[in-house]
């Protein structure tokens, strides 16, 4: 029942449209036309003005045709990463690609495609469901910041799913933490010809803090990076100063706060062995550390009626989905922790955040076919036929 080509045919339309991180605006009115041609009430919230955006989250709001069934949210962001402006998809049948110039956009343009597409499909099927609430949040790839500016109180649904990660039938159900962090790094300058001893390379500081540091895997729950680094004046200038930026996740709180902790030392203990005395004046270099919770981990049970509901419509639809763990963030662990459960499933985006992304529009068709039987069952579920995991759970 998923048209095919029509999913296509939505999703090239909209990875076209720029939609860097705070700048959302044209991709959020062309939206709010799709979502209002489907009957859908629709709003703007003020995370926009909140966070030095366009334009602030978009809530749609569709009447369901089952009243007691439970308000589902379906949610996916409409910002993308850099290079992100005038993406030209290259499709080669039901392969779509970046031109190796921007990313495709697919991260998370897939997956406003598909909530779309079953939405349309549910009114010219006319099948039976529930409320549905659909969010596109602004600015996810800036720090989840849309779903963290969002007042859930808009929403009439207490659960739902996201759809922003790879695998199709994959559900995921848990995410690391993570904490961004920033390392400012202060020496000394002075002229590199004629008096660097008077001087302390802020960058020889970082380099050497780096060099002793774990970064990259730490173990199968832990990672760090650093990303960013900036500094310095002039070739001929020591470096005074060095801004170090990075982020450590992991889904254990514990070893989190452990390579934080490690990542600071590391810096610390560098400093600690640069010092200069000039003109019977001694600077020491020294290092300022701002360590920032970027988001708490998600872990949604097995036994939640979000998880059994898609466990059950893959199971219909003869699938396999399995829940698993994911090494990333996305707007899901925000509003676990505002009170709304969702699980994370997966559109069929692939090599995302790089020039080499990719999809196949057959996966998403899979995607959409999953969301759409979990609508379809959590509207009969609701009007007195169990699923399939309530069922087996009887008498435990």
């Amino acid at each position: 029942m998923i048209d095919s080509t029509r999913l296509k045919s939505l999703l090239v339309e909209l990875v076209q449209i720029d939609s860097i991180s705070k700048k959302e605006r044209q991709i959020a009115l062309r939206l709010q036309r799709e979502m209002e041609a489907l009957g859908a009430t629709v709003h703007f919230d003020d995370a926009g003005e909140k966070v030095g955006g366009e334009i602030g989250n978009l809530l749609a709001r569709l009447p369901g045709s089952v009243p007691e069934a439970a308000p589902l949210l379906l949610c996916a962001h409409m910002d993308t990463v850099v290079p992100g402006e005038g993406v030209r998809p290259i499709v080669d049948g039901d392969i779509i690609r970046s031109d190796g110039t921007t990313v495709l956009g697919g991260d998370d343009k897939s997956g406003i495609a598909i909530i779309c597409e079953v939405i349309r499909t549910l009114q010219e099927q006319r099948i039976p469901h529930g409320d549905i609430d659909v969010l596109f949040t602004i600015c996810e790839e800036f720090g989840l910041l849309g779903a963290k500016h969002l007042d859930v109180s808009a929403l009439r649904a207490n659960a739902g799913i996201v759809l922003d990660s790879d695998a199709v039938e994959c559900l995921f159900t848990r995410a690391p933490a993570a904490n961004a962090m920033e390392f400012i790094v202060q020496g000394r300058e002075a002229h590199a010809g004629m008096a660097p001893e008077r001087g302390i390379s802020a960058i020889k500081v970082a380099a050497e803090a780096i060099a002793a540091m774990r970064l990259g895997r730490i173990d199968d729950e832990t990672t760090a990076n650093l990303g960013l680094i900036s500094g310095g004046m002039a070739v001929n200038i020591i470096p005074n100063r060095v801004v170090i930026r990075g982020e450590a996740r992991s889904h254990d709180e514990a070893k989190l706060q452990a390579q934080t902790a490690h990542m600071r030392q590391c810096f610390e203990e560098a400093a600690a062995r640069h010092a200069v005395t000039v003109d019977g004046v001694r600077t020491a270099a020294r290092v300022d550390a701002d360590v920032e919770r970027q988001y708490d981990r998600m872990h949604v049970p097995d036994g939640s009626r979000i998880v059994r509901l898609v466990l059950d419509a893959g199971s219909r639809l003869g699938y396999t989905v399995r829940t698993m763990g994911m090494g990333g963030g996305c707007d899901a662990n925000i509003l676990n922790r505002k009170g709304v459960e969702v699980a994370n499933l997966g559109t069929g985006m692939r090599d995302i955040h790089t020039v080499h992304e990719w999809l196949d529009v057959t996966e998403m068709v899979r995607s959409a076919r999953i969301i759409l039987e979990i609508v379809r069952l959590n509207a009969e579920s609701r009007a007195g036929v169990e699923t399939m995991a309530e069922r087996e759970n009887v008498g435990e």
